[in-house]
C-alpha cells in the first residue's frame, strides 16, 4: 500500500473542494466581466 493512502490528512471528497473552486474563479472572472461591462457602457 502506498504511504500516501495510510496518512490521509483529509477524508472530505473531491468534488466538493472542485466545485468550490470552479464556483470561486467563476465569481471572480464573472465580477470582472460585469464591472468591464459597467464601465463600458459608463463610458460611451
Amino acid at each position: 500500500m502506498n504511504e500516501f493512502e495510510k496518512s490521509v490528512q483529509t477524508k472530505r471528497n473531491d468534488v466538493v473542494d472542485s466545485g468550490i473552486g470552479f464556483v470561486v474563479s467563476f465569481g471572480f472572472f464573472a465580477t470582472l466581466f460585469i464591472m468591464a461591462t459597467v464601465i463600458h457602457f459608463l463610458a460611451s
